[in-house]
């Protein structure tokens, strides 16, 4: 007998786009979620349209979307708003990412939605969260980190800060709404009911800040890290050292790490050279130490050979690799990390695997993103027993939108 899967038998109701909420309904999918994606006619998610993009069909969009039904509902017809608030009987989740005040002039607002359901979890994804001085404001990832402190701490002190090329903070923030969902069903299954979650990347960016806020609130000259290009502002030796032919990134944080670096390169007097005595020392004297690790890295054979040396030695260490080279590591490969699927419009392609894992779910389910409401007519007919000729007409009036699926 196949056990169930983590989520199975949760209903959730998904009006989220981009990238920060469908993070968590495509984790949730993998989990067994039995997801909804109410979509926006006519054109629905705008990732639908990013690239990779051939025929129709968008990489972007299949990656964040797998495992989960296409409804596109025309929302400024009241009937669309009807047929949500019906589905919300019976959802245990509903999920949204739209600038806020947006779903609550739909009329599908939290007060509205919670005198149906009680029992709906409804979690809303914005860029500065409900509340406060900005939470009026639109954004994307970037802001998020802008505004939390982030981006000042990305690059070299002499320049402007750098951006990274991957959407961090969407992710992230993702994850902790899925973090939340879950606590809150947990909380609602010991008979807690209900409730409303507010999650947004400014919230989630800040609570990246390993050392910066404490740092400045309780140091006395109110110190904090700043800009330090590829090395650590506050630990020493932890950054990225060029090699003969790339580059490596190289961790001696503790002090028995740092014994066992001094050794590895054949330098046992660095322990006893008061520039690198303690941390602190060793961070005040950088420059020096890059030029003494680099200088060793660059002796070696080979990058492959001074990793090696340092992997032997327990030396936290690992090569800077492009996403291409990532993609073909065996240890990528052999845990699933890069994750072969197919769809049926682009064929066989590599996404991100599935971050989570459950030793009574070992194995994922092969899922598949939808076409642009695929799934109207199976959804109103098992979810609300609406008949083929009360369908046929919600089509007529344009309340109902769909693409044509392929041959």
């Amino acid at each position: 007998m196949t056990p169930p899967r983590i989520l199975s038998n949760i209903r959730v109701l998904d009006f989220t786009h981009a990238l920060a909420g469908p993070t968590t309904t495509r984790l949730m999918a993998e989990m067994g979620a039995d997801i909804i994606k109410v979509e926006l006619a006519p054109r629905g998610d705008m990732t639908r349209a990013m690239s990779y993009y051939k025929d129709g069909r968008s990489g972007y969009f299949i990656q964040q979307n797998r495992g989960k039904k296409s409804l596109c509902l025309d929302l400024r017809k009241s009937e669309s708003v009807e047929l949500i608030k019906r589905l919300v009987v019976d959802t245990d989740v509903l999920i949204e990412n739209y600038s806020p005040g947006v779903i609550t002039d739909m009329g599908l607002g939290w007060e509205v939605l919670r005198e149906i359901n009680p029992q709906l979890i409804f979690c809303s994804i914005s860029a500065f969260g409900q509340t406060g001085p900005l939470s009026h404001l639109p954004g994307f990832d970037y802001m998020g980190q802008a505004y939390s402190g982030v981006t000042s701490l990305l690059g070299y002190p002499d320049e402007a800060p750098l951006m990274p090329a991957i959407s961090i903070g969407d992710v992230n923030t993702g994850v902790h709404a899925l973090a939340a969902i879950n606590g809150a069903l947990f909380y609602r299954s010991q008979g807690g009911g209900g409730q409303y979650l507010d999650c947004s990347l400014l919230d989630s960016y800040f609570h990246c800040h390993d050392l910066s806020v404490q740092l400045y609130s309780k140091t006395p000259e109110r110190k904090q890290p700043t800009r330090n290009g590829r090395h650590h502002p506050a630990v020493a030796p932890d950054g990225i050292y060029r090699g003969r032919d790339s580059c490596m990134f190289v961790i001696a944080a503790t002090a028995k790490q740092w014994q066992a670096l001094c050794a590895a390169i054949g330098r046992p007097e660095l322990l006893d050279d008061p520039r690198f005595a303690t941390n602190a020392k060793r961070v005040a004297n950088l420059p020096a130490l890059i030029e003494i690790i680099e200088g060793w890295i660059q002796a070696q054979p080979s990058d492959d050979a001074a990793r090696a040396t340092l992997e032997a030695a327990r030396v936290p260490v690992a090569p800077v690799l492009t996403p291409a080279q990532a993609m073909q590591h065996p240890h990528l490969i052999e845990r699933g990390t890069v994750r072969t699927i197919r769809d049926r419009g682009l064929g066989e392609l590599q996404i991100p695997g599935m971050p989570l894992r459950f030793s009574a779910c070992p194995d994922l389910p092969e899922l598949e993103a939808p076409y642009l409401g695929e799934h109207n007519a199976s959804i109103l007919r098992e979810r609300l027993a609406l008949s083929d000729a009360e369908i046929g007409q919600l089509v007529a009036n344009q309340v109902l939108h769909a693409e044509a699926l392929p041959g």
